[in-house]
Order: structure tokens, then C-alpha cells, then sequence
């Protein structure tokens, strides 16, 4: 068996960013950038009105209260606005350009207006509520970074440089295979030596929950020359999962299968508990094939510690943004055996001293009902027998966190 750390390595030694396409901005949304984002003009590119007022020059108002006259008004958007000359006014919108002459913004709500006279009650200053030209960015900067999720700022920036399509890696396609013979849909009434799939339906919705396309599922029995056809029928994914039949069995097929199609293994067995006959494999280096025990908390354990990052980083992340960690006051003690890294299902809470995490008492890893109750794990290295209330203990979310 190898350590969780090192099979997480050997995937991403082999897990590069699929190519990136081309996509409008609502296609992109979620996506991640595959090229830097420049603006092609100063940001703001003229000197701009930050508020509705009255565009005036400062020297003609040193001081409150003075009366200028209104010689016309600068709609955001318009082309040609009335320079203000000396002792004159214009009426201004938020957004538009300061009018030529101009070199301050006095706010409306500090004059009082009689038809063409503007009354000021509060003194001009050079400057005073003017966005300048180029002040957000200029012309040629890099606004975002290659690498950056698309969300909703990024989309805008996007839009404001000009890039409606921008480059972006694409999301992989994948599949998953649930073995067993013992094995039926959710639709059917098995019978007393028989179950319902929940592996299927359950990573079906971690795909949902964190943005990924939904991936197709197929119920397989113990047969390898069957799992072995299904594999390859699933070559046309990115990823394949399969759960259940990775350990040493004498039903237990996967491994078969693997070899029968030609795929490499490279990794079977890891060090931790639940899921110890975790197995990544890959077929003609294109398929990413992960091995998952058919324990529901083994499965979900499996998928995000190995799978889901593999998925993020097909999908263009930084390699080391793909296994996401965080450390949360422990709000009860820990004992385990720790023989091997563990990792225990457990809850957040949001408190006024931060945020806290709590195991869930759990019947073992087929406690599924127990998942229900979880936000993700406690990670305990091996060889730490006990963690106190209080201490950080080290904690991997299964959901996107608010």
C-alpha cells in the first residue's frame, strides 16, 4: 500500500488540462481560463462622472455657497457635451465623460437648483468625484490571469476587455460502472440477497454538487469479460469510475478487466481507512480509470480525495488548487487506531468563534445514512492515536462551502 499523499501525486503526474475551446461568456461561467485576459483600452478610457452633479471648474467654486450658470448636460453615453467655460455648469450623469473645461463633480444632492442658475453648497475641489482614465486598468494590462475560474467578476471582465469568446478548458466527460451481481436500480425491488445501487446515484449528485457534467451509469455484474466490454464502450469519457470489485476477492474483477483491455495500473491499495483498495489506472493516456471500494463512505472517500481532483485538474485548476483543504477547531475529542491515514466523516458549524467540526457517529462504511449527515472528513496521518477538543484538526469538504 502506498501513502494517500503519494497516490495523489501519481495522479497528478499524469492528469494534464484537456485542450481548451473557444466559448461564449455563459458557456464559460464555472470554466477555467486558458489564457490571460488583457485590456484592450484604458479602464475607465476617458475621465468619467463617478455621480449625478453638476460638472464645474474648481477654481469656480472655491467655497460654498456659490451660483453658476447651467449651459447644458452630459448624458452617460453621449458623444459631444457643452465645455464648461468660466463661470459656467453642466449637469452630468454617472458614467459619462467630464466635459472639456471641467475638472470637477460637485454631487447633486449638495446644490439647489432655480432654472438656469445652480446654487453650490458645497466647495469644488480638482479632481473631486472623477473616475480617471486608466485608473482601473490600462490599455495592454493583464486583467486575469490564465488559470482563473470564471465566475461572476471575471465575467464581466471579460465582457469590459472585449473578449466574448475567451479561451477556457472544457469539463471532462465521464462514466461510472457500478459492479455486482447483487446489484439493482433504485426502480426495481431487489430481494433479500440483493441491494438497491446508491454508489451510482450518490456520486451522480457529488458530479451535480460541484458543477461537473452529469456522468452517465451503468450497472455491471461480476463477470470480467463484461466489465472489461464496458470499460472500453466508457473509453470515449475522460474519467471512468467504478465501484465496487477492486479488492482481492474471488469476485472481485476489476483488476482482470484492466489488464484484458490493456490499461496500466498505477496504483492498487492505499494506506488509508476507509478505502484501502483505492486503484487509479489509465488507458492509452487518455482514460483516467479509478478503482473505488463498493462501501458508500469508501466510495465518496475515493471520489474526492482522488477522483475529483483528477476531474478538476482535466478541467484546466493549478495542481495544487485541486485538492482543497482546510483547517476547523475540533468540537469533540478523537480516539482511533491509526495504523493508516483515516479519514472520518464529519460536520461543520459557523460559530461566533469560527468555524468548528465535529465528527458523525458512524456504524462503519456502509453507514450511508450516517454520509447524510456529514460536510466532508477529518484527515488523521497515521500514527496520531488522539486529537483534543480545540485543536485544528485538518478537514476536507464535500461540498462547496459558503
Amino acid at each position: 500500500m502506498i501513502h494517500p499523499d503519494k497516490a495523489f501525486e501519481i495522479i497528478m503526474r499524469r492528469v494534464e488540462p484537456l485542450k481548451p475551446e473557444a466559448t461564449d461568456l455563459a458557456g464559460a461561467a464555472g470554466l477555467v481560463l486558458a489564457e490571460d485576459i488583457v485590456a484592450d483600452r484604458d479602464q475607465p478610457p476617458a475621465d468619467r462622472s463617478a455621480m449625478d452633479g453638476y460638472a464645474v471648474r474648481s477654481a469656480d467654486v472655491p467655497r460654498q455657497p456659490r451660483t453658476l450658470k447651467l449651459i447644458g448636460e452630459a448624458p452617460a453615453g453621449a458623444a459631444n457635451c457643452p465645455a464648461v467655460a468660466p463661470r459656467t455648469c453642466v449637469e452630468i450623469f454617472t458614467g459619462a465623460n467630464i466635459p472639456k473645461g471641467a475638472d470637477a463633480v460637485v454631487p447633486v444632492e449638495q446644490t439647489q437648483r432655480d432654472g438656469d442658475s445652480v446654487r453650490f453648497l458645497l466647495a469644488a475641489k480638482p479632481g473631486m468625484n472623477i473616475r480617471r482614465r486608466g485608473e482601473e486598468a490600462a490599455a495592454g494590462q493583464v486583467l486575469l490571469r490564465a488559470g482563473a475560474v470564471v465566475g461572476p467578476a471575471q465575467a464581466g471582465i471579460c465582457a469590459m476587455a472585449g473578449r466574448a469568446r475567451p479561451l477556457v478548458y472544457p469539463q471532462p466527460r465521464s462514466a461510472i460502472l457500478v459492479t455486482g451481481a447483487e446489484v439493482k436500480d433504485a426502480s426495481e425491488m431487489p430481494t433479500d440477497n440483493e441491494l438497491r445501487d446508491s454508489n451510482g446515484p450518490a456520486l451522480q449528485a457529488a458530479f451535480a454538487r460541484w458543477s461537473l457534467p452529469w456522468p452517465a451509469r451503468r450497472i455491471v455484474p461480476d463477470d470480467p469479460a463484461a466489465l472489461a466490454k464496458e470499460i472500453k464502450a466508457a473509453a470515449q469519457n475522460d474519467v471512468v469510475i467504478i465501484t465496487g470489485g477492486v479488492s482481492v476477492g474471488k469476485y472481485d474483477y476489476v483488476t482482470a478487466a484492466l489488464e484484458k483491455i490493456g490499461a496500466t495500473i498505477h496504483f492498487h491499495g492505499v494506506a488509508m481507512k476507509p478505502g484501502k483498495p483505492q486503484l487509479y489506472a489509465t488507458l492509452n493516456d487518455n482514460l483516467h480509470i479509478f478503482g473505488l471500494p463498493g462501501n458508500p463512505l469508501s466510495v465518496l472517500t475515493g471520489f474526492h480525495e482522488f477522483a475529483l481532483p483528477a476531474i478538476r485538474r482535466l478541467s484546466g485548476w493549478p495542481g495544487e488548487t485541486c485538492r482543497v483543504r482546510l483547517r476547523a477547531s475540533l468540537d469533540a475529542d478523537i480516539k482511533i487506531k491509526a495504523d493508516r491515514t483515516s479519514y472520518i466523516i464529519a460536520g461543520l458549524a459557523w460559530t461566533p468563534g469560527g468555524i468548528t467540526v465535529s465528527p458523525v457517529r458512524s456504524a462503519g462504511s456502509a453507514d450511508i445514512a450516517a454520509a447524510a449527515q456529514a460536510d466532508g472528513v477529518i484527515i488523521v496521518p497515521a500514527g496520531i492515536c488522539e486529537i483534543s477538543r480545540g485543536d485544528l484538526a485538518l478537514f476536507c469538504p464535500w461540498r462547496p462551502l459558503p
